[in-house]
């Protein structure tokens, strides 16, 4: 793993990305109006084209529901950014179109964003995980772990587990509660976004049957859920990430080397609403996502990052302890021949 500008000093590369971001951080309303068009009405229209198409094949509708599921995760984009306030310039319109679309992703907007903001400022700090972030034990504190905490991290960290009944589970259940020690408005939040799935649901039931509508639904939210997680989770994960105790923790180190740079093919990089470029992301979240890649492409900064392609993200599934030794996520296995070498 390369070191980032190595002829920058700490102050020299704070203050060099801070200029390079600067030009990229503002919403542009047209654009942000076009992407709710090529991402919203698409999602709408393949939703009703995945009802439409029961009466002839169940597997034409499911078409539809996959392709519905990929505008789905465009949606969760331009929620994303509503919670960062990127998307428009008003605040106003970001929290309007961001409980919309967190009705549509099913997930409470205000609830969303502290979570989310704690985990921009946390990330690749080992004192304040569990916060907005996949959970990671590291080697000694596994090795340290009851039997019974030790199964429940393998059963967590399971791909079947960790990509599909986890996401499943938390979008459908786990937020429509409201956790302990939450804020008003963060509570307030949770039941609303409930108010506003009660209606649509409620709504759509009516309208086509509950079973047609988990027949649509039910593929379209699992295969979002479980590709917005993996993209979380490979942008994170990967095998030379960057994990500090706090008093060595640094924030734009923690971005520049412990978010990746998802290089995927134009398609789904269209999909996934340029969010590879998550390096860049989580160094100054005031970006839009539709000028994260021109941000990337006119600053050479950027391009010393940790690169991964479609092909070498499947790896990281391995990955699922931060050896503090070695640093380096490992997985089980590692733990395995450590234990043969001890005993030889």
């Amino acid at each position: 793993m390369s070191t980032l500008a190595p002829t920058l000093s700490d102050p020299d590369l704070e203050v060099a990305w801070r200029k390079a971001v600067a030009p990229y951080q503002h919403a542009v309303a047209w654009r942000s109006w076009m992407q709710i068009g090529n991402s919203i009405v698409p999602f709408l229209l393949l939703w009703a084209g995945a009802y439409f198409s029961l009466e002839y094949s169940y597997l034409l509708s499911l078409g539809c529901s996959v392709f519905a599921a990929g505008f789905l995760v465009r949606c969760f984009i331009i929620f994303h950014d509503c919670g960062h306030g990127s998307f428009f310039r008003s605040t106003r319109a970001n929290d309007i179109v961001g409980y919309i679309t967190g009705v549509l992703t099913f997930t409470p907007y205000y609830q969303w964003r502290y979570e989310h903001a704690v985990h921009h400022a946390t990330s690749g700090d080992l004192d304040r995980r569990g916060t907005g972030d996949i959970s990671t034990m590291t080697v000694r504190e596994y090795l340290a772990a009851s039997p019974g905490r030790r199964l429940a991290y393998r059963l967590y960290r399971n791909p079947l587990v960790l990509f599909l009944i986890g996401p499943l589970f938390h979008f459908v259940i786990t937020q429509r509660l409201p956790w302990r020690g939450e804020s008003r408005r963060e509570r307030l939040s949770v039941h609303t976004n409930n108010l506003g799935l009660a209606v649509l649901v409620g709504g759509l039931v009516w309208l086509i049957g509950w079973k047609a509508f988990l027949l649509i639904q039910l593929p379209i939210i699992a295969i979002s859920d479980a590709l917005g997680v993996w993209l979380f989770y490979v942008q994170h994960q990967f095998e030379d990430t960057y994990w500090e105790h706090h008093p060595e923790w640094d924030f734009t180190t923690a971005s520049l080397r412990g978010s990746s740079f998802l290089d995927l093919p134009p398609v789904l990089q269209f999909f996934s609403g340029n969010i590879g470029y998550h390096h860049i992301h989580h160094l100054a979240s005031k970006i839009p996502n539709y000028f994260l890649e021109r941000c990337y492409r006119a600053n050479p900064m950027f391009h010393d990052c940790r690169r991964l392609t479609l092909w070498q993200s499947f790896a990281t599934i391995r990955h699922r302890l931060w050896d503090e030794d070695k640093r380096r996520m490992v997985g089980f296995g590692a733990l395995r021949k450590r234990k043969a070498r001890a005993s030889a």
